[in-house]
């Protein structure tokens, strides 16, 4: 008899990338993927661990599931993912409802954990393989609207942020071979596929543990040969940025001119103490010859507000960089004193200073996204359509500027229907609440 599986993923792409793996082979086994935790046999929840914000979410989520199992709505609870692998002991003592843990080395373990939670003897298992060798392929059910998918090309990452707790949750950098990467993305075109978003914890660094070359701009190529409309990249370090890879960002179509590129200050001090590879003049002429070479391109960055060694004259500095710099968009965040990192040990502004700090560089950057709308005013952008959106009474969508769930939308109307998946020129002619509004243009 198949058991009922139910999973909740939270956090970053990558996440979704495992828990879409795991659905897979617990399907393999014979068992049933659910939509609803109320009737089902295992819940399983795929966690993050980056920030404390984040392993709260998770916790929030364990115990829902734990009030359904007290229930008798829910049998097992499972969790996995970085928090399971940051804070097992933790998340085996503190909480008993869950019934098995399993770290990010040991995903292809999920079809036997359930079998050994729902067995006779209901064993209380721990799997914790070895996150710097584990499998990183393998087939997906793909949790995306069909229109788009992720490509996971590495997993991993060898920068060591002093901030920056993923190397311990996910091993050394290691880059997947380019055969299997393009056997995956051929099925994923198959299927239907529009836009193929590259992603790993550093992209740029793709091949350079395999022959000592950077190959990302190679793979590119070779994906581009792909039936995708649009190849979108996440995350780009901006040391790693290579001449070779600008110029194909630049020739081939299908990469669009969006670039997540994350520098976390523009402080020399802070960027040496928190093991970047950066300075300030390193990424003006980074983004230079990005902006020179790159028509139409769009910058994407991460800022950490209260980062230790940030005074006044630094968080000044930091503003200065942004208004001269016109980043099209920015995530900002406060910093988090993560436990095990170096800067976790290091003298940095209260918490409340860093969040306001944090305010101050949101407004900065809305007075930039701002200007960047006003802009682009007239302007006709094809628009890839996904669905209506009932509080907007348009359609909304996304251009190639905006990236799945980080950005905004364009919301805009047509004078026929449109389908979720369809790509429409769009004019730009005003906006809303900080995003574009626009109509089909003829």
């Amino acid at each position: 008899m198949p058991y009922q599986i139910f999973f909740i993923s939270l956090g970053c792409a990558k996440n979704q990338v495992n828990c879409e793996q795991m659905m897979a082979t617990v399907q393999h086994a014979g068992n049933d993927i659910v939509l609803s935790p109320e009737g089902a046999d295992v819940a399983v929840v795929n966690t993050c661990g980056f920030l404390a914000s984040a392993c709260e979410e998770a916790i929030d989520n364990i115990l829902e599931m734990a009030a359904l199992k007290q229930e008798g709505k829910l049998k097992k609870i499972i969790v996995t993912g970085c928090m399971a692998q940051r804070y097992k002991d933790d998340v085996l003592h503190e909480l008993p409802e869950v019934d098995a843990v399993l770290g990010t080395g040991s995903y292809g373990d999920i079809a036997l954990a359930i079998d050994e939670v729902m067995g006779a003897q209901a064993l209380r298992p721990c799997h914790m393989g070895d996150i710097h060798h584990c499998e990183q392929g393998g087939a997906r059910i793909l949790s995306t609207p069909p229109w788009y998918a992720y490509l996971r090309i590495a997993e991993g990452c060898d920068n060591c942020c002093a901030y920056c707790i993923i190397p311990r949750l996910r091993g050394r950098y290691r880059s997947r071979p380019m055969a299997e990467l393009l056997t995956e993305a051929g099925e994923l075109a198959a299927a239907g596929v529009k836009e193929l978003i590259v992603i790993a914890q550093d992209i740029t660094r793709y091949g350079t543990d395999l022959n000592g070359e950077h190959q990302l701009a190679a793979l590119l190529r070779e994906l581009c040969r792909l039936d995708f409309h649009w190849i979108r990249l996440h995350y780009l370090y901006p040391d790693d940025i290579t001449d070779e890879l600008i110029d194909t960002i630049a020739q081939e179509e299908k990469i669009v001119p969006y670039l997540d590129i994350p520098i976390q200050h523009c402080n020399d001090a802070i960027l040496k103490a928190m093991n970047r590879r950066d300075t300030k003049e390193s990424i003006r002429k980074t983004f230079r010859d990005l902006r020179e070479r790159i028509p139409g391109l769009v910058l994407r960055t991460s800022i950490i507000a209260g980062l230790p060694g940030e005074g006044e004259a630094e968080f000044e500095e930091l503003c200065d960089f942004l208004r001269e710099e016109k980043i099209e968009r920015a995530g900002v965040f406060p910093f988090s004193p993560e436990e095990g990192t170096k800067a976790a040990a290091m003298e940095h502004v209260p918490t409340e200073e860093a969040r306001r700090r944090t305010e101050l560089l949101v407004d900065v950057q809305s007075d930039i996204i701002d200007a960047y709308n006003d802009s682009v005013l007239g302007d006709v952008r094809e628009v890839l359509c996904e669905g209506w959106s009932e509080e907007a009474q348009a359609y909304a969508g996304r251009s190639y500027a905006e990236s799945v769930d980080i950005d905004g939308k364009i919301y805009f109307s047509a004078n026929r229907d449109i389908m979720a998946g369809e790509f429409v020129n769009v004019r730009l002619t005003g906006t809303m609440d900080g995003e574009l509004t626009g109509e089909e243009a003829e």
